[in-house]
């Protein structure tokens, strides 16, 4: 996959971090990069008519305002960039925002996450509900307020046979093929004509070397310690500068009810997050 569009949700109230990785990125990509800035708005309180129609309103409108405020500001720091860009402003309801990203999630590359979108924690669920959920664009966690213009020397892609770590892989292709080094990581994998193939890892390999990319096949054993565990320890281990693996193979309700692998990552990774569902 050429990364052509990128795609930046930016927080109202905080995203300067966030959008100078983002020009960072696409300047190094030449890539077109969309910011876009959201402020989510309460619904209306229950109450009479008369408070809903004076409070409610005016408050609505003072952050209407700010928006337009917050992008003309990105709009300013873009025109001074070097970056092909754009800024769209959304203003919506809490429910609603995840549709909202999704829309414009369609028409990008890739979804990108600086670490303070990252680190609130009702946009970032907003964003990984409409981009990854609602539509086929892969999504890029950068939690530190590192530069990830440039292409990572060292990748682990987790691998479980699943659909999903198939379109991570093939989504992440352009990273892959720029590494210096690629672990194809399982855990606990089982030898299986079904699953894994008679060598675990070895028709993923194969498929990659294809592509260019020399990878080595690693299969952890988790030693009773949860996935998500085994994974971040192994990306310490080979000094990842980037983790990419399927996201969600449970539904949304079983992921917010029992927590799972993907939601752990999302929450304690710190290293950049590849994503695709």
């Amino acid at each position: 996959m050429t990364i052509k569009t990128v795609l930046s949700v930016l927080g109202v109230n905080h995203f300067d971090a966030d959008l100078k990785g983002a020009i960072d990125f696409c300047e190094t990509r030449g890539a077109h990069l969309t910011a876009m800035v959201i402020s989510m708005g309460a619904a209306p309180p229950i109450g009479s008519a008369e408070v809903v129609s004076t409070v409610w309103i005016e408050e609505r409108q003072r952050e209407v305002d700010s928006l337009a405020d917050k992008a003309s500001e990105i709009k300013a720091i873009l025109a001074r960039s070097e970056a092909s860009s754009e800024v769209q402003e959304i203003y919506t309801e809490f429910a609603w925002a995840d549709e909202d990203i999704a829309e414009r999630a369609l028409y990008a590359d890739l979804v990108l996450i600086g670490p303070q979108a990252a680190g609130d924690r009702e946009l970032r669920r907003r964003v990984i509900d409409g981009a990854l959920f609602r539509s086929p664009t892969p999504m890029l966690i950068n939690p530190k307020k590192t530069n990830i213009g440039f292409a990572p020397k060292s990748i682990l892609l987790a691998w479980d046979s699943s659909d999903e770590a198939s379109r991570a892989a093939r989504q992440s292709i352009e990273f892959l093929q720029a590494a210096e080094s690629v672990h194809v990581t399982l855990v606990d994998p089982r030898a299986s004509s079904s699953a894994n193939g008679e060598e675990p890892g070895a028709d993923v390999a194969t498929f990659l070397a294809r592509h260019g990319i020399e990878v080595d096949v690693d299969c952890v054993a988790s030693g009773g310690r949860r996935v998500d565990e085994v994974l971040r320890q192994h990306s310490v281990d080979v000094a990842a500068d980037m983790i990419v693996m399927g996201a969600y193979n449970h539904s949304r309700l079983q992921q917010r009810l029992f927590g799972g692998v993907t939601r752990s990552m999302v929450e304690e990774t710190k290293v950049p997050l590849f994503l695709a569902h």
